[in-house]
């Protein structure tokens, strides 16, 4: 996984059941996609703190009964 952002570190899904990694392994590839595309700014960090939020709700949609 890319690391040249901090935020990086919070869309690492390998520690997840199998089930969940299915789901948060899109949104890490496409958070690897657009940091290896878009140039560093604060528009980039703002999209990835949104699309790691995203991925989190993405997750408990998946666990909600």
């Amino acid at each position: 996984m890319l690391e040249s952002e901090h935020i990086m570190q919070f869309f690492a899904y390998d520690h997840l059941p199998e089930n969940l990694q299915e789901v948060s392994r899109q949104f890490a590839d496409l958070a690897q996609m657009m940091v290896a595309k878009i140039p560093r700014n604060p528009e980039r960090t703002v999209m990835l703190r949104k699309l790691l939020e995203a991925k989190d709700a993405a997750v408990r949609a998946y666990l909600a009964k």
